[in-house]
């Protein structure tokens, strides 16, 4: 299969979105306003559009997309910029098919050349460690919401950046 990977365009915005809907439609726990919060997070400060990628199939066709946005993991004594990955989506006839790990991969890969040294992910135990995401307690890293540890994650795109960190994360705006 062919799959091109890159970043979004504005005159994909539409396709995007709908894309994102239809691949959570069939999920348990989704809320299926996934759509409008990739909507939202595009109005806000919290939004990088080199981190907003689209896997693309041999005729050009959007079939899944990831968005890394920025946030911050808040203590007492600092707050360190970090970026949230959410949500990823791939439609259902190209789920299972390794589209979501070349979005991840493709995601983390751009995250670390434009110099952001972390991520946090609220996702499946199971699928994001094999790119390298731990409990984010490891760290002594929070949701601002409860949530079971073992799936809110983060990741470390430069050795030991998560060292000296701790708090809570503290997203956009357009999470809310």
């Amino acid at each position: 299969m062919d799959i091109k990977i890159r970043i979004e365009r504005t005159e994909d915005y539409r396709k995007t979105e709908e894309v994102v809907k239809s691949a959570f439609e069939p999920e348990e726990f989704s809320d299926e306003k996934e759509h409008l919060l990739v909507n939202r997070i595009r109005k806000t400060e919290a939004f990088v559009p080199e981190l907003s990628l689209v896997a693309e199939n041999n005729k050009q066709e959007i079939i899944g997309h990831i968005l890394l946005s920025k946030v911050k993991i808040i203590n007492e004594k600092k707050a360190v910029d970090s970026l949230a990955l959410a949500p990823v989506s791939i439609i259902s006839e190209y789920q299972n098919k390794g589209i979501g790990s070349l979005l991840i991969k493709a995601a983390l890969s751009a995250a670390k050349e434009l110099g952001y040294q972390s991520i946090i992910v609220l996702g499946h135990q199971d699928y994001y460690p094999k790119f390298g995401f731990q409990p984010a307690s490891n760290w002594g890293i929070k949701a601002p919401f409860e949530v079971p540890d073992e799936v809110f994650m983060a990741i470390e795109l430069t050795e030991d950046s998560l060292a000296d960190v701790s708090g809570f994360v503290h997203y956009s705006e357009a999470f809310s």
